[in-house]
């Protein structure tokens, strides 16, 4: 190209300027030639991926442990202190290596691997490099996280395998982490590690000394665990790459309670039997088989008096399975369980559970004190069927998603380390503890929501109306004064008149939203509408003016403390009558309830789904076609789920509706008390139980009825009985 160029231009020189001699043209010609290949080089030079260390860059496929260069450890070798258990993140680490970046991620360099030997050239390893760990490197070198340019880094990975204490010589070990360059008292250094401790005291962190470096384990207690430093990580259990199981759905096992492991301790395994001859069949207690040769094969077998059971696969077929404490706190046995769907039920006090930094373990095992082991089968019994659903699928969600690979635990390590790095970009409650596709699209139980919901979102108020306007504007208007509501919903009910025209609404300062529903079914008041985005809800008539602004908004506040609550006003109670043999409704006024009129009530938005799509029999269809008793139909559905009585706000026992008339309310109705009776026991029958719990409580504000200035109470306003 270059000499076309020159030969296009030397075609038109003589016009331009004297003909250049032969010599000095092929001088430019080579100048420019060297010059352009400089410019090139250059470019290449610093913007090709490149670093001091690169040339040894960590690759399995580039090099096997085999070829790895020999490193001789002098006896003299400096030994890292024992660890300092007093390191957070804000003293032991450097943040500050961290930098800045567009994806809020760190950066995770592993060092070349290398063989390190004693002075005689004994390894420090007798196993050298674990299939578990070349697997754990394998994964982070593939991930974003990676990255082979030292100057970059923000982590340090040692290729030096502590997953097992027990194929390690401690001493040596730690003079091998003291060597890697860019050790620096371990600054910024994670250690992976299992197995720790070893016979005979088992201590539950890696043993090996090793400064101030981070420590993801698999074994922590509450007295060796940094909090906020180090990271709780799951034994792998071999079994997960090697057995894939069936799917089995979540719902009621053969087997109540099983116990599979094989190394418990005698005075445990005594208690167990003792619950087995109390419990008979429900609890399934298993041990090795003696009858077989050792072996592979003879891992994945259980016997219980001759009989052989296949493991891990015996797991689905009970709802709840014992993880008790072993020699190590941590036990692979976990990871199997989780594995099978069954809910853990974990025995080991101090225990660090895997990941406890970010996974809500209420939601996916029982804890329960290796003292209590003998009211186990009490407390389990005291979980309703619906939760331990829930936990099933929650338990098998978390093996998927954070156990059943090394992969997968290396990477959720580094992303709770990066959490912590950048706060502000860090995974949410929700993320970490919601599958990714639920089956309710941003809806979350109500039973595993954090302590307190967040106050913005505010709640939805949803209002069922027929034809009465003036009453229901005026609801709407009240209604609108209460700071934290978000949207108000209105479903019509009447399919024979339209709603009033859009000028004609009441002017708000939140959306308004009016639902036509195709059939008048009082059912349609707990429908899971799209328009209610968020956690709460105000179920309310369309004749409840009576309740201020400050009413409702003391009940959102109450609620946001008991969110897997109904929380509402008026209380009712439900009655055994002993001559009648038969339960009663008593509306009377009464300090004991059970039951509040959804009226009025707050309630988690989980439930319209329950109510609509989960309630059990024909609950539903009955309370449409007699037009009564879906209050009480809510209060049996989330007693039953939650196990826990609802909560009365404010004073108020009764709603008064002056200008109502008997045409105009359902509950004025003569036939409606002895239809609520009947609604009790029709209920109580299709539940199998009388789920509903009585409590003699009342939620007030605090000052209500001090005698102090008005205008320094939160709510002033709270009305009477």
């Amino acid at each position: 190209c270059i000499r076309l160029l020159f030969a296009k231009y030397s075609s038109r020189g003589p016009a331009l300027i004297p003909r250049m001699k032969i010599k000095h043209r092929i001088y430019y010609i080579t100048l420019f030639s060297v010059v352009l290949l400089g410019l090139i080089a250059t470019g290449m030079f610093q913007f090709w991926p490149h670093s001091i260390e690169s040339s040894a860059d960590w690759t399995m496929d580039k090099r096997s442990v085999h070829d790895a260069p020999l490193v001789r450890l002098p006896v003299s070798s400096p030994i890292p202190e024992r660890g300092d258990l007093s390191c957070r993140m804000h003293t032991c680490f450097d943040v500050y290596r961290c930098g800045y970046n567009p994806k809020n991620r760190i950066k995770v360099y592993i060092y070349p691997l290398q063989r390190f030997v004693d002075e005689v050239g004994v390894p420090i390893s007798s196993t050298g490099l674990s299939r578990e760990y070349n697997d754990l490197l394998s994964a982070i070198s593939d991930s974003d996280f990676y990255t082979d340019d030292v100057s970059r880094a923000c982590l340090f990975i040692p290729s030096i395998d502590v997953l097992n204490q027990n194929s390690l010589r401690v001493r040596e070990t730690a003079q091998a982490l003291a060597m890697l360059p860019r050790w620096d008292k371990g600054m910024n250094h994670l250690l992976f590690n299992m197995l720790p401790g070893g016979p005979p005291d088992y201590n539950t962190a890696l043993d090996v000394p090793r400064d101030r470096a981070l420590l993801a384990g698999g074994g922590f207690s509450t007295w060796t665990y940094r909090q906020g430093y180090d990271v709780s990580i799951p034994v792998y259990s071999p079994l997960s790459a090697d057995v894939e199981l069936p799917e089995r759905q979540p719902g009621p096992r053969r087997y109540f309670i099983l116990s599979s492991q094989t190394a418990i301790h005698r005075e445990y395994r005594a208690e167990l039997e003792r619950l087995k001859e109390e419990n008979g069949e429900a609890l399934l207690l298993l041990d090795k088989c003696s009858n077989l040769s050792q072996g592979a094969a003879s891992v994945r077998k259980r016997c219980c008096k001759g009989q052989v059971y296949d493991y891990p696969q015996i797991l689905q077929e009970s709802s709840f399975c014992v993880v008790l404490r072993g020699a190590r706190l941590g036990q692979a046995a976990l990871s199997d369980v989780l594995q099978a769907g069954c809910v853990p039920v974990i025995l080991a006090d101090s225990y660090i559970l895997p990941f406890s930094e970010v996974l809500d373990w209420k939601r996916a095992s029982v804890v329960i004190p290796e003292e209590k082991l003998s009211e186990m089968y009490t407390i389990l019994k005291s979980i309703p069927h619906r939760q331990v659903e829930e936990m099933q699928r929650q338990a098998q969600w978390f093996w998927e998603a954070y156990f059943s690979s090394m992969k997968a635990i290396g990477l959720t390590t580094l992303q709770i380390i990066n959490d912590r790095i950048y706060p502000y970009a860090a995974r949410s409650y929700e993320q970490w503890n919601n599958p990714p596709v639920v089956k309710w699209a941003s809806v979350n139980s109500p039973l595993f929501l954090p302590l307190i919901p967040p106050r913005a979102p505010g709640f939805t108020a949803v209002v069922l109306t027929y034809d009465r306007v003036e009453s229901l504007f005026r609801v709407i208007t009240e209604i609108s004064k209460v700071p934290s509501l978000a949207k108000l919903l209105v479903v019509w009910n009447n399919q024979n008149k339209s709603p009033p025209e859009e000028t004609l609404w009441p002017k708000i300062g939140v959306p308004l939203k009016v639902v036509r529903t195709k059939e008048n079914k009082l059912s349609n008041r707990f429908f899971p509408y799209d328009e209610i985005e968020t956690e709460a809800v105000l179920a309310i008539d369309d004749d409840i003016i009576m309740l201020t602004s400050d009413e409702l908004q003391f009940g959102y506040e109450v609620w946001r403390e008991f969110p897997d609550r109904l929380v509402g006003y008026p209380g009712r109670l439900h009655l055994w009558d002993h001559e009648m043999g038969k339960w009663k409704y008593e509306s009377e006024w009464t300090n004991e309830v059970s039951m509040v009129l959804t009226g009025a009530a707050f309630y988690h938005k989980y439930f319209n789904y329950l109510y609509t799509y989960k309630m059990p029999g024909d609950i539903k269809n009955w309370v449409d076609a007699h037009m009564n008793c879906e209050d009480i139909a809510m209060n049996f559905l989330v007693a039953n789920i939650t196990g826990k009585a609802p909560i009365k706000v404010t004073p108020r026992k009764k709603f008064k509706c002056p200008e109502c008339t008997a045409l105009d309310g359902l509950s004025l109705d003569q036939t409606h008390m002895v239809e609520r009776s009947e609604c009790i026991n029709k209920f109580a029958s299709v539940f199998g139980t009388m789920p509903l719990k009585v409590v003699e409580h009342r939620a007030d504000p605090v000052l209500y009825k001090d005698d102090f200035p008005e205008k320094l109470k939160s709510f002033p306003n709270i009305g009477s009985l």
